[in-house]
């Protein structure tokens, strides 16, 4: 019997252990915090707007890669210079998409801006996916930016992606950006595989969503949002009506438009046509 109590009190600390561990634990920043990559392309003339494109959560530098050389060429056939930057999942950037400082990520914007061939009054940023839960943060921190493309967005930041999931995906002046802390019981979504109900679940924790919504009213630009109906990522056009709905009770003063798209979560990749008729008609 005092063996039994014996085992039952390790086990009873052990699993203490794990309760203090898991809620108390904050990884390390990445070494390479605050480092961006970046490639710039240009046309030929003079004055280009720049475009600056960013990727999901595959990491990497996914508009620097040959699968998208065909738009990026099309955006300088248009008279954009093109900027494709990889915050995460480089060789000189975080490892993960945790804590990702948006100062960086906008200096480097600026210093790119500065080349004599581009006009640096008018940039354009564009993402998808966790890239459009990053360039709707952007938007609504620098005035400087005077068009926005979010493609399958967010209209919160949810959590960095670690084991932790305990920090927020995003830093602005060193400082952690509201976001959802997933509860408990999206384990078993992780688990299965169920993407799409682990982010309904953590959408469901009412208080943490209103504290990490993305105050996007305080954009200075033009904003498309295209979403995907059938995606099964994460519900991006009940999201994508959110973010209109708080531009519409702010009295957002500038051109927005949300673009639902029958589809999965790629789907809307396939319809840059919306993208360059908004660019050229509210931005360039």
């Amino acid at each position: 019997m005092k063996k039994f109590l014996k085992l039952v009190i390790i086990l009873a600390l052990f699993v203490v252990g794990i309760y203090f561990f898991l809620e108390k634990y904050t990884p390390p920043l990445d070494e390479n915090y605050g480092k961006v990559e970046a490639k710039l392309y240009l046309g030929n003339s003079n004055n280009q707007p720049l475009v600056v494109g960013f990727g999901g959560s595959e990491g990497g530098n996914a508009w620097d890669s040959q699968h998208w050389k065909p738009t990026r060429d099309e955006f300088l056939k248009r008279g954009y210079a093109f900027l494709a930057i990889g915050y995460f999942g480089t060789k000189n950037t975080p490892s993960n998409l945790d804590r990702i400082s948006l100062n960086a990520i906008h200096n480097t914007i600026l210093k790119n801006a500065n080349n004599p061939k581009i006009d640096k009054t008018k940039i354009a940023i564009i993402g998808g996916s966790k890239g459009g839960e990053l360039v709707l943060n952007l938007a609504s921190l620098y005035k400087d930016i005077s068009a926005v493309v979010a493609i399958v967005p967010s209209n919160v930041s949810f959590p960095a992606h670690t084991f932790m999931s305990n920090t927020s995906s995003w830093c602005h002046n060193d400082k952690e950006l509201p976001f959802i802390l997933p509860p408990y019981d999206i384990i078993p979504f992780l688990l299965s595989g169920d993407r799409l109900g682990a982010f309904q679940l953590m959408l469901n924790e009412t208080e943490a969503a209103k504290k990490a919504q993305i105050p996007i009213e305080n954009s200075n630009g033009n904003i498309l949002l295209i979403s995907a109906t059938n995606d099964e990522e994460w519900p991006s056009t009940a999201m994508s009506d959110s973010v209109i709905n708080r531009l519409k009770e702010n009295d957002f003063n500038k051109f927005y438009q949300h673009i639902p798209i029958e589809g999965g979560h790629t789907e809307p990749l396939k319809h840059f046509d919306l993208v360059f008729d908004f660019l050229d008609k509210y931005f360039k």
